[in-house]
């Protein structure tokens, strides 16, 4: 069963306050092959809620470096799953650039290229986001002094989390067997 957990977005800033300059050994740094953008951003959202979602090749998790999803380290698979997601773990939806706050997610692109670039709000300042990022590290970084064609904004609305089904307890408790199945107290 699925139930909504919310989103911490206290504990996202001070996850990317703390890990923006340096690296979390926990997580493998992708700078130099590929970038390490979306992995940091994951890990602030991953502080903000603390649940994955384990579903092979289309969740988001990171076990290693070698157990991930795409969706972990990935611009457009980060905005699949937000925005896709219906199971465990953090969604969200596109929004206008007035309706975000701190916690949430900026996708930066260009013409070209495409989205390529994943930055967390962190602050307001003089009608223009601070954001936080690695690969380029910044924090409290002001939105505009960005190169970018364009942009999306992704407001995380919560978390999910699966609990376990209860065992149903109504077989039990009508043929006056026990109040709760065996093995629950």
């Amino acid at each position: 069963m699925l139930i909504e957990k919310i989103y911490d977005r206290t504990r996202a800033y001070e996850y990317a306050r703390t890990w923006a300059f340096s690296r979390n050994p926990l997580f493998t740094d992708f700078t130099g092959i590929g970038g390490n953008c979306t992995n940091f951003v994951s890990q602030a959202i991953f502080a903000g809620g603390c649940v994955m979602n384990f579903t092979p090749v289309f969740g988001w998790y990171y076990r290693s470096s070698d157990d991930r999803t795409a969706s972990w380290t990935g611009v457009e698979y980060l905005y699949n799953f937000l925005v896709g997601n219906l199971g465990e773990g953090p969604y969200a939806r596109q929004v206008a650039a007035g309706d975000l706050q701190i916690g949430d997610v900026i996708q930066l692109g260009r013409e070209n290229d495409g989205y390529y670039h994943t930055l967390l709000v962190v602050g307001f300042e003089n009608n223009s986001y601070l954001v936080a990022a690695q690969s380029d590290d910044a924090f409290l970084r002001p939105l505009s002094t960005y190169d970018y064609d364009f942009a999306r904004f992704l407001h995380i609305e919560g978390i999910r989390l699966d609990l376990p089904a209860l065992t149903d307890c109504y077989d039990a408790l009508l043929s006056g067997r026990a109040i709760a199945p065996q093995g629950e107290a």
